[in-house]
């Protein structure tokens, strides 16, 4: 079972993830978006598309962008469409 979490909360738990590039992407149906706020940031992949990024809140404190998804991956990328990933801090353990 595959977990994200942060300052003690659980983010993200699933049995099937993704793997790319060493980042775990989750189902969004296993991520609790109780946790997220919209960013306006956003990245672009030659390979994967464009993403678009979530800030983590929890107990009053933020991780900015700490969280990413690509909505429209392109098609060396289509096993991440519907998944997201998490870094900066967001402590992930399998």
């Amino acid at each position: 079972m595959a977990k994200a979490t942060w300052n003690g909360h659980l983010l993200a738990e699933s049995e099937t993830t993704e793997t790319v590039e060493g980042n775990l992407y989750f189902p969004e149906d296993s991520v609790n978006r109780n946790y997220l706020r919209p960013s306006s940031t956003s990245s672009s992949c030659p390979w994967k598309g464009q993403a678009r990024y979530y800030t983590v809140f929890v107990d009053g404190q933020e991780n900015p962008d700490a969280a990413w998804y690509y909505p429209d991956p392109k098609p060396a990328a289509r096993n991440i469409k519907h998944h997201m990933a998490f870094w900066r801090g967001v402590e992930i353990t399998k």
